[in-house]
């Protein structure tokens, strides 16, 4: 798999490079927010996934994931020493599919990014599908990954998405938090637990509807299903 590493600092973009090649993974280095820009035209190029750190000399690490969104549907893994769940909340909604934050372990740097890929080719083979899902106000497209309350369009990331369409699809019925890890990131990695937090809350502020998941405290979550 092509992989696109945006880090400033070479020291540590040659010693990932390196790990990351010996576990398959052709890797591009990008040093800065430009030129990883340019390294996605035209449309991602065949990157399976763009590794951004944050940090960069050039431009806002925020600002460039949201023009990467703009111009690919590329899966983007944020590098981040910002560990608050406000920073990560605010990369989701510009379009990261996933985070890591600082210092991380490469295990888990290599498991997210096989997750995120995973994710994308299962989406690819489930193309054709042809239904959608309507929950009060909520109307959610399969085929088109396409999320409206109200008439009006909500943008929404992969796992995102993923995530609304799993609990959709059993409204009322309680998900173990294994059980969704297992279906949204295909992994049984317990770290993940903290990044379904953190979609969970991004979703109930973008669909501004908090009360549709709903927290099975020590179980997992469920969506009710408001009324029409």
């Amino acid at each position: 798999m092509r992989l696109l590493l945006v880090e400033d600092d070479n020291h540590v973009a040659a010693a990932l490079s390196a790990v990351l090649k010996r576990h398959g993974f052709d890797v591009t280095h990008a040093r800065n927010g430009e030129e990883a820009l340019q390294a996605l035209v035209p449309e991602g190029d065949g990157f399976g996934v763009v590794l951004l750190d944050l940090g960069l000399p050039d431009q806002d690490g925020y600002e460039v994931c949201g023009k990467i969104r703009k111009r690919t549907s590329t899966p983007v893994i944020m590098v981040t020493a910002r560990s608050d769940v406000r920073s990560r909340i605010h990369g989701l909604n510009l379009g990261a599919d996933d985070y890591v934050v600082k210092p991380y372990d490469t295990g888990e740097l290599l498991a997210r990014i096989h997750a995120v890929s995973r994710r994308t080719a299962h989406e690819d083979a489930a193309h054709g599908e042809d239904s959608a899902l309507r929950l009060g106000p909520v109307l959610i497209e399969l085929p088109t990954r396409q999320v409206t309350v109200d008439g009006s369009v909500v943008q929404l990331t992969r796992k995102e998405f993923d995530l609304l369409a799993l609990l959709a699809q059993r409204p009322g019925v309680v998900f173990r938090r294994e059980q969704i890890i297992s279906e949204v990131w295909r992994t049984s990695w317990e770290g993940t637990g903290r990044t379904l937090e953190v979609h969970v809350a991004s979703l109930r502020a973008k669909l501004r509807m908090p009360a549709l998941i709903e927290t099975v405290r020590g179980v997992g979550y469920r969506l009710v299903a408001p009324a029409s």
